[in-house]
């Protein structure tokens, strides 16, 4: 398998397969595309139909979008186990990756992932709203027993994937949240999986000045 990705600190479509990959420990040759600079779109030519990324190419196929390519990472490698087994649970689940995935368009176009900032930033009542939804989803179905320890539907799942780059947000920018959804976010914090994909993005040369918003925290 072939994972084409962009930037990762900037790059939250990316992060979502990658860290299914991992977190499952499956082998796969990760290729980085830093987006936004000189010619990187020739360089996309070579593996994306659109131009974007992820792209996963596995035994000759070629499959885009991160939610397809995490469903068929799950069908495929994982025996689906990175959905509930439950039948009306799965559906829950589902339907919380759909609502991530086509929505939340004032927390992506306020609040760009970037995982080596530290900022506080004034949001508008549009996104101050998507974050009060996403911090609702996480405190209605993430588990209360040991919550710490638990993913939003106990197992880890592709609903985690989905909503990680959002957590990296949520802690890039001090988002204030409820207790319930702050430990969800510092236990992502802890996965190994995302620990590496943070030390990565530390690592990388690359600043977008477009993705980097805020003021600093003092203190």
């Amino acid at each position: 398998m072939q994972l084409i990705i962009g930037n990762k600190n900037y790059s939250s479509w990316s992060m979502r397969p990658w860290l299914l990959l991992r977190h499952f420990k499956l082998g796969f040759k990760e290729i980085r595309i830093p987006l936004f600079v000189e010619g990187y779109q020739d360089r996309l030519r070579q593996y994306s139909p659109t131009l974007k990324v992820p792209v996963l190419i596995d035994e000759g196929q070629t499959i885009w979008d991160s939610l397809a390519i995490c469903e068929y990472v799950s069908e495929k490698y994982l025996d689906a186990k990175a959905l509930p087994e439950d039948v009306a649970v799965r559906a829950i689940c589902r339907s919380y990756c759909m609502e991530m995935h086509s929505g939340f368009n004032a927390i992506r176009s306020e609040m760009p992932m970037n995982c080596r900032a530290l900022r506080r930033l004034q949001l508008s009542a549009e996104a101050l709203v998507e974050v009060r939804r996403i911090d609702m989803l996480w405190s209605d179905i993430r588990p209360q027993s040991d919550a710490g320890d638990c993913y939003l539907f106990g197992d880890f799942s592709l609903a985690d994937c989905m909503y990680a780059p959002i957590a990296m947000r949520f802690h890039s920018y001090a988002v204030e949240l409820s207790s319930s959804s702050h430990s969800y976010v510092e236990m992502l914090l802890r996965n190994p999986a995302i620990k590496q994909w943070r030390q990565e993005a530390e690592q990388e040369p690359e600043m977008l000045p477009d993705y980097e918003v805020g003021s600093e925290l003092s203190g």
